[in-house]
């Protein structure tokens, strides 16, 4: 996996018996995944709310100090990857004005309509990403008289994009999701408490029971009284399918589906589109793991191993020199010499992006001692841009937007390279594709992208072949 990466991950919890703050890390910890770069907590004991984040991964941000200064029986907290914005604890979250903090998962494309409605009430929007907005617009509402309830009903209009939002006032915990559901939110139950997390796999982590997927444009009101479910719009599901193919852990569920099984169905699919006569099956850490796993079922062809994950590189704010850049993948993986060499291999990863990485990946593998490397991807190619919370390049940077498979296979050096089908990943999932956001492989954008249309061509390739032959 190269050069793509989710933004955040969220979480929140409400319980009077419960160590809030403590289980927030476990939690965030659980979603680390999901965002590296930043995280925060924020916490309400009824009177008032506290805050502390910083830049760094889950582990490096909290000690036992700050965690225990965190007081109350709410808390929501978020892990961050870097974006557009840039790599800056300002846009750190929960992002706290006055009486209410808010975390955010997705991205809003056009802010147009927000942003007016902030600066027709004389509310400033100067250097404020999204999530900032959306908080200022929440706290207009409750700085008028309107209870937390209303503020999300009155604001939702304006937030036209993808979100999950965990929100927190003095006394209350809401948990919101986008019209189209484009990123997952899940619901569970913990000691007389409730949990909110972007995937279910922090339930376990925290000793949750999972209860049931918060539904596309549904809030959730978590307060002394209970629980309470306001569905704010009709539901209009498109589950964002790379969640399927990379971002969610795969022992998280989506749609009642194991992400583990959607993979590792991916990796027979793919046998059954493009069977290769190998020596044995090579998966790149770690989520091409079960793909490949399904892939050696199917085949009979045996899975080895043969590349080891540095688990400690993550990002870094040190910039290499020049010699350690262009080292590029050799300081994440090391090729296992004695297994490669003389071999035939069948290498598996869940996209490509770029391609500078698999390019040195494969250049990695014949120079270990392959004899024939056969890149097999387990998504169709990546031709579009994401503005739904993603961080993708620019279309221009996509190699899929201006190269056919045949000219990507001869930059990448492989014997020979195949995506699997669009049709063969919906099938993998085993629901309807109606349930799907596929825009970055088809370029159909469920939600209006208004501003950022300009962003959007029409792969270039277009114009030199009109049959795309393995692309879908």
């Amino acid at each position: 996996m190269e050069n793509l990466n989710e933004k955040c991950g969220v979480f929140g919890i409400f319980g009077k018996n419960l160590d809030v703050s403590r289980l927030t890390f476990y939690g965030l910890f659980a979603l680390q995944h999901r965002g590296q770069e930043s995280s925060g907590i924020a916490t309400a004991d009824g009177n008032h709310i506290d805050c502390y984040k910083n830049m760094g991964l889950v582990t490096h941000v909290y000690n036992e100090e700050t965690i225990t200064s965190l007081k109350g029986h709410i808390a929501i907290g978020h892990n961050r990857y870097s974006t557009s914005e840039g790599s800056h604890l300002r846009h750190a979250q929960p992002i706290v004005i006055n009486n209410v903090a808010l975390a955010h998962n997705g991205n809003l494309p056009s802010v147009a309509k927000l942003k007016k409605f902030l600066e027709d009430k004389d509310i400033s929007t100067e250097d404020c990403s999204d999530s900032a907005l959306m908080t200022k617009a929440l706290d207009y509402y409750l700085q008028h008289g309107n209870s937390i309830k209303d503020a999300v009903i009155k604001s939702y209009p304006l937030f036209i994009g993808a979100f999950c939002l965990t929100i927190l006032t003095k006394d209350t915990l809401v948990a919101v999701r986008d019209t189209f559901g484009i990123r997952p939110l899940s619901l569970g139950k913990i000691d007389g408490g409730y949990v909110i997390a972007s995937e279910t796999c922090a339930f376990h982590t925290v000793g949750a029971e999972f209860i049931r997927e918060i539904q596309p444009g549904e809030m959730v009101i978590i307060n002394k009284d209970g629980l309470e479910s306001v569905q704010i719009e009709d539901s209009k599901t498109k589950v964002d399918i790379f969640e399927f193919v990379y971002f969610a852990r795969p022992d998280s569920n989506i749609l009642g589906k194991s992400i583990y099984e959607v993979r590792r169905n991916c990796g027979m699919r793919l046998f059954e589109e493009f069977p290769v006569s190998a020596d044995i099956v090579v998966p790149v850490p770690e989520t091409a793991y079960p793909v490949a796993s399904g892939y050696s079922k199917a085949s009979g062809i045996p899975m080895e191993m043969a590349l080891v994950k540095n688990r400690y590189i993550h990002r870094t704010f040190i910039q290499p020199e020049q010699h350690s850049r262009d080292l590029g993948v050799k300081l994440k993986l090391t090729p296992l010499t004695e297994v490669l060499k003389g071999k035939k291999i069948v290498v598996m990863d869940d996209s490509i992006v770029r391609g500078t990485t698999s390019r040195q990946l494969v250049k990695m593998l014949f120079e270990a001692g392959c004899t024939e490397v056969h890149m097999i991807i387990s998504s169709p190619p990546v031709k579009y841009p994401d503005f739904y919370g993603i961080d993708t390049p620019k279309q221009a940077k996509l190699i899929a937007s201006h190269k056919t498979v045949e000219e990507i296979r001869e930059y990448l050096g492989a014997t020979s390279l195949y995506f699997l089908s669009l049709d063969g990943l919906i099938k993998s999932t085993g629901l309807s594709k109606d349930l799907f956001c596929t825009s970055c492989f088809t370029g159909e954008y469920p939600i209006d992208l208004g501003e950022r249309k300009v962003d959007v061509k029409e792969p270039s390739y277009h114009k030199k072949v009109k049959n795309e032959g393995t692309l879908f």
